[in-house]
């Protein structure tokens, strides 16, 4: 992990294309904007790891949906 010190005001770029900025400091909170393509989403990590397990959720076979898919796959019977 890379570790650099900014103040308020203070930009930090990332491949030409993202820059975080601190925009304040009030005790253990730290404001940052980010400027980014559109293209490029960006999720706070508590966000981003409950989208992540709710799509394991989705992708993972229910018993239901594994006798059904099984079923599709003989054909008709």
């Amino acid at each position: 992990m890379l570790v650099l010190s900014r103040k308020k005001g203070e930009s930090i770029v990332i491949q030409d294309h993202i820059e975080l900025t601190i925009l304040s400091v009030e005790g253990d909170t730290v404001k940052v904007g980010i400027s980014a393509p559109p293209h490029i989403d960006i999720f706070r990590k508590e966000v981003y790891l409950s989208i992540q397990e709710s799509n394991r959720e989705s992708a993972a076979p229910t018993p239901a949906n594994l006798e059904a898919l099984i079923q599709r796959l003989r054909g008709p019977s």
